[in-house]
């Protein structure tokens, strides 16, 4: 049977032979953003966007900037997902704005907003700031994080909020009130699938805030030391532990290194 669909890459007439143009070209990229990726220096530090991940030493790892699984790395699909994100971001920005709020995304010379603390070790960037806009019952300055999701996330955090349905994003919101003094954030979350938008205004929550400060601390004193804090999970079977990035250095050896035996970025021989 002749496969006339379209994408099939049959031209009548003429006889099969390889990839098709179109499979060819997505390899290309793929390739080229994965290559991109890996020439890109490791985040030598602990950022703000991930200290609500539960498993402490998962933290440990991306603070010492440990290579993941080889089999773990990103593919190019993913690549482009993430990249997407940051579109509708940009997006999602100038339609505020066209909307009378006055959003600032970055510095004047064009550095992002955020923090820096513990000698730079932990730090995070902001998506940006309102500083005036329309009367919705809340005062400004407001931060502003901003969330391109999947439709079953974003169905998620609409039914359930953020704290619930998301919270790590909603631990990263926290920090980054805690750190630039200011009480509120509007999450805007958007369904990657309708380009249906979702808002919550997020309170400052001072208790969970030093919390979270308290376990960074932990955290890079444990880095700092060359240890390793406890895993969320006592087997590998747990589902977080099956999607870690470090699943397999990190179950290869039942027992957390001896003290010394990792260096973080920051301690290591140049």
């Amino acid at each position: 049977m002749i496969d006339l669909n379209s994408g099939s890459g049959f031209v009548y007439g003429r006889p099969e032979s390889g990839p098709t143009v179109g499979a060819r070209l997505l390899s290309l990229i793929d390739d080229a953003l994965a290559a991109e990726r890996a020439a890109s220096p490791p985040r030598d530090y602990l950022g703000a966007s991930r200290i609500g991940e539960p498993c402490a030493r998962r933290l440990c790892f991306e603070a010492m900037a440990v290579p993941i699984d080889p089999d773990k790395a990103f593919s190019g699909r993913i690549l482009r997902v993430f990249e997407t994100g940051h579109r509708f971001e940009e997006m999602t920005i100038r339609w505020l704005r066209l909307a009378g709020f006055d959003l600032r995304n970055a510095r004047r010379n064009g550095s992002q907003f955020g923090f820096s603390t513990a000698g730079g070790r932990f730090r995070g960037h902001i998506d940006g700031v309102i500083v005036a806009g329309p009367d919705l019952g809340f005062p400004y300055p407001i931060l502003f994080e901003h969330k391109a999701v999947k439709d079953s996330t974003w169905t998620e955090i609409v039914k359930r909020g953020v704290r619930v349905a998301a919270p790590v994003y909603w631990a990263q919101v926290q920090v980054y009130m805690a750190y630039l003094a200011v009480e509120r954030t509007l999450f805007v979350a958007l369904n990657k699938d309708t380009q249906a938008l979702a808002f919550e205004v997020i309170e400052f929550d001072s208790a969970a805030a030093q919390d979270l400060s308290d376990k960074a601390v932990a955290v890079l004193r444990a880095v700092g030391s060359g240890e390793l804090l406890p895993r969320v999970a006592a087997t590998p079977d747990f589902h977080l532990c099956r999607m870690c990035p470090f699943e397999r250095r990190c179950w290869a050896n039942e027992a957390a290194p001896e003290r010394g035996a990792i260096l973080p970025p920051w301690r290591r021989p140049s």
